[in-house]
């Protein structure tokens, strides 16, 4: 899991990926292909 100041350019990697808040941090998660995870805050 990358762990970045801005998730934007992440989002865009793939086209199932969701960007998602959960516990006050924001994250990127892939449900198909689980590499492209991130993590903000």
């Amino acid at each position: 899991m990358k762990i970045r100041n801005s998730l934007k350019s992440l989002k865009d990697r793939h086209r199932d990926n969701r960007v998602i808040r959960r516990r006050g941090r924001i994250y990127v998660i892939n449900k198909t292909n689980r590499r492209f995870k991130a993590r903000q805050g």
